[in-house]
């Protein structure tokens, strides 16, 4: 699974700071339920969808510039995350008051992953190398299955700098239908 112990905070702030996309696709399936849904299934189905819409926007992570691990001696990895934790920030600050029930349940996943159960795994592997007993209980084993299920066909650019185009056209698309509706 993941080894815990080369796991660096920066590492774990880089990944919940790299929300942008998941809350704005957030911000479009609340848009959309509460205008086409009655109470409570406006509701109901801005958690669905936006629960369900972080397996997605993980599983195509694939094809944007999302390295694993921190890039500190590379320039455009630098410039790139400031831009996108600039992004996120805003994307937090903005759309957080009207939004915040789809953007929780879109980034669900990764608070339980990162805030919840990293850190209780960190505790245990101290006191015991070998403890693996929590594994099954992170949700990131969803979008692994759902990726190698659906999407293998996906090329792999974690690495490749030219990622970040589709990850900005993705931002550009889901920016439009906010502005528009």
């Amino acid at each position: 699974m993941f080894n815990f112990i080369k796991i660096s905070k920066l590492s774990i702030l880089l990944t919940i700071l790299e929300t942008v996309t998941h809350n704005l696709v957030a911000v479009v399936i609340q848009i959309l339920c509460f205008k086409y849904f009655l109470l409570p299934f406006n509701i109901i189905f801005t958690i669905i969808f936006a629960f369900l819409s972080h397996i997605i926007v993980d599983g195509i992570a694939i094809i944007t510039y999302h390295t694993p691990e921190v890039q500190k001696g590379d320039k455009f990895w630098i410039i790139w995350h400031v831009i996108i934790i600039g992004l996120s920030l805003f994307s937090i600050i903005f759309f957080a008051i009207p939004y915040w029930l789809g953007m929780v349940f879109a980034n669900l996943i990764d608070i339980w992953d990162w805030f919840i159960l990293r850190p209780i795994q960190k505790r245990k592997i101290k006191r015991n190398i070998e403890s693996k007993w929590m594994d099954k209980y992170y949700l990131h084993k969803i979008v692994d299955r759902f990726r190698d299920k659906f999407l293998e066909w996906l090329p792999k650019w974690n690495y490749k700098r030219a990622g970040i185009l589709f990850e900005i056209l993705l931002i550009v698309i889901l920016i439009i239908p906010i502005i528009l509706i």
